[in-house]
């Protein structure tokens, strides 16, 4: 059984779990280093868990095992963006990717947004395939990758259905 749910405090040890695995798993994919995240206090952890306006997380279970995460955030510029998403290897494809974002999207819609952006390198093909599945297109804007300047990220875009 497959479940999506927002993070609490309480599930900052999950959290950082999923989180640091990730920043092993696809170094290429995130602005944030391991090396940097390892350091991180429980607190910053439980901090970050429990959410706050602008910022949650969501995790999906499949039984009992944390099987991948996802983050929503609205920046200063109040775009609402996907951000930290990522899916332990074992369970890629089951669904819980896309079960995750449609999460997302429907945080932001709850909260009045019609748009969600993501940045995502080109060529991580299993994302974009994942994420135009979902109804996101790309946009022609590109930032370089925080932990890695030669990687190039591509937005990627999904909006409400005008009406």
């Amino acid at each position: 059984m497959m479940t999506i749910r927002p993070t609490t405090a309480q599930d900052w040890r999950t959290l950082k779990h999923l989180r640091l695995a990730a920043l092993l798993d696809a170094p290429q994919a995130f602005g944030l280093r391991h090396e940097t995240a390892v350091y991180h206090s429980d607190a910053v952890w439980r901090e970050r868990a429990a959410g706050t306006a602008d910022l949650a997380y969501f995790v999906g279970l499949i039984g009992d095992d944390a099987a991948a995460m996802a983050g929503a955030w609205i920046s200063p510029e109040r775009d609402f963006k996907l951000i930290s998403m990522w899916t332990k290897p074992e369970y890629r494809g089951t669904g819980v990717a896309a079960s995750l974002v449609e999460a997302v999207k429907a945080r932001a819609v709850d909260m009045g947004h019609t748009r969600v952006v993501l940045s995502v390198a080109a060529e991580n093909i299993r994302a974009v395939a994942l994420y135009r599945r979902q109804g996101f297109s790309f946009l022609p804007e590109w930032e370089p990758l925080a932990s890695n300047p030669t990687v190039s990220l591509q937005t990627m875009l999904w909006q409400t259905a005008p009406g």
